[in-house]
């Protein structure tokens, strides 16, 4: 974001630091409510204190800062990303992989096609002005970001495991695959799509994937090598700290420069760091990164929604589009409906399909399992508003008539599909799943302390053999287990190659040195 030239930066900051504590203690004050969330607060909060300004300005603004999309994907959503990764259950997340894979990327795929067409067929009978092909394929690429924190705040990861995980690592591959949908498409001429065009851009789509992958991998392996290697915690716990917030943050500005997909690269960067550097801290660092990384994240996420409810009133993009307000509520339905449309096309058919692979009853999906996440897909948040900002904005402003149609109602679907999806968004889980599994507690308290005295899991979910006495208990062969629970012997083999290769060489649990002098109590050896 950027202040605006007339404004004195102390009284914008001052307002909106103000706003953000008001957000924080409603949200507090209404936890336990049936139908509200700090999104939702923050955006009601954001949309009051609009109405004030642009009274109070006669008109003239309704917002403190200007909104500017390369701000937001270099300093907020960084935080929000790398916490995502940092915090996840790392054995669940990857025994699910195939489907967060086939959901994240396949379904926001499916999505793609289906509003990018839609959009194509159906405002061509509205008069917004001019729309080239490229505009049509951004819509796509828009509208198919999602965003689950209503959701998410609703279900416990302890108690539903399964459903967690597969809408929390939907939710990041989703905004990733959006990201580089988009990307992808400014950086080709679409005007006139041959076969090897088609296949050019599907191959940098796949090589974004991997290569942005690696890069946060690669980052995370080197902040655990560095942190294990100099000891860093016997003389400062601050420059542990210090380190390995700048390295996450290193690795999605890396991204950034080499034209990579920072989302995916700080989301495993966060993994990495969280399996490997994390445990070769002091226990003093530990909590502080833990608690330090969810605090920034939260930040961000309510400070994203209060602006967003500010803008959402900006005098300059209604006064084009008052001029014709059926069209623009018209071009609203149409993006809301193909939303609606572009998601149930994408999860029950793939959740049919994911049926059919899994061979595990309890790892398939159920009805209500299946409505939940496509209703946890409905919402669309802060990454729609700043591709939106980004494919439709000239010099940051909104003056063309296509242009400020695009905006408002981007705009327009974030908020009520916020708003109206996300006070629906309890009831319906709680009428939809057993109450066992909705959460009580905060979003913060979804990601449990866990003592680093916990034994390591196995292949099949147990504890190691010398705490249970397997030794005395036959192991399937390989081939055997291969053949029955593929995803299992992937991960009894990892395990074994973690153990024997990557954890003594970067740390981890179990492995981390102790570092003498350290303030607080030594690690497990």
């Amino acid at each position: 974001m950027a202040l605006e030239p007339d404004q004195a930066p102390v009284d914008s900051i001052t307002l909106f630091v103000a706003l953000l504590c008001s957000c924080i203690v409603l949200g507090h004050l209404l936890e336990k409510n049936r139908w509200f969330n700090e999104s939702i607060i923050a955006l009601a909060i954001g949309l009051c204190t609009g109405i004030v300004i642009l009274f109070t300005t006669e008109g003239q603004r309704s917002h403190l800062l200007v909104f500017n999309e390369e701000l937001f994907f270099i300093y907020l959503l960084p935080p929000i990303i790398f916490n995502a990764g940092f915090q996840v259950k790392k054995k669940q997340f990857f025994h699910n992989f195939v489907t967060i894979i086939l959901f994240g990327a396949v379904g926001t795929l499916i999505s793609f096609v289906i509003i990018s067409i839609g959009t194509m067929k159906l405002f061509k009978k509205l008069d917004i002005g001019f729309l080239d092909i490229g505009d049509y394929l951004a819509l796509g690429a828009i509208f198919s970001a999602t965003d689950s924190v209503c959701t998410l705040q609703v279900l416990n990861q302890d108690e539903t495991p399964l459903l967690y995980s597969i809408v929390f690592g939907e939710g990041v591959v989703n905004d990733a695959t959006s990201i580089v949908l988009f990307n992808a498409i400014q950086k080709f001429d679409l005007s006139h799509i041959t076969s090897s065009i088609f296949m050019e851009f599907m191959g940098n789509f796949l090589y974004f994937f991997i290569t942005s992958t690696l890069l946060g991998v690669a980052v995370g392996l080197v902040s655990a090598y560095i942190i294990k290697k100099l000891y860093i915690g016997r003389h400062s716990t601050d420059r542990e700290v210090s380190l390995m917030i700048l390295m996450a943050y290193l690795s999605y500005m890396m991204a950034e420069l080499f034209d990579l997909s920072s989302i995916l690269t700080v989301f495993f960067c966060g993994i990495v760091m969280s399996h490997y550097t994390w445990h070769n801290v002091t226990e003093g660092s530990r909590i502080t990164t833990k608690h330090a990384f969810a605090t920034l994240s939260f930040i961000s996420e309510i400070f994203i929604f209060l602006y967003v409810g500010m803008d959402a009133l900006d005098i300059e993009k209604w006064q084009v589009v008052i001029k014709s307000p059926g069209t623009s509520a018209g071009v609203s339905s149409i993006l809301l409906g193909l939303v609606l449309l572009g998601r149930a096309a994408s999860v029950f058919p793939l959740s049919f399909i994911s049926n059919l692979i899994k061979r595990s009853q309890s790892d398939k999906f159920t009805l209500n399992q299946q409505v939940t996440i496509w209703w946890a897909g409905l919402m669309r948040g802060s990454v729609s508003v700043a591709l939106a900002y980004n494919q439709f904005t000239r010099s940051g402003r909104t003056q063309l008539l296509g242009n400020a149609i695009m905006i408002t109602s981007t705009i327009s679907v974030v908020l009520f599909s916020t708003v109206v999806f996300g006070l629906m968004t309890k009831p319906l889980i709680r009428l939809l799943l057993s109450s066992k599994h909705l959460s009580s507690t905060t979003s913060s308290e979804s990601f449990p302390y866990k003592p680093m005295t916990d034994p390591p899991l196995t292949a099949n979910g147990q504890t190691a053999d010398h705490e249970t006495g397997g030794n005395n208990i036959p192991r399937p062969t390989s081939l055997r287990m291969l053949l029955t629970t593929p995803a299992n012997t992937v991960h009894y083999y990892w395990r074994k190659f973690d153990d024997s290769v990557m954890r003594p060489l970067f740390g981890g649990r179990g492995f981390a040195p102790y570092a003498p002098g350290s303030p607080t109590e030594p690690l497990l050896h």
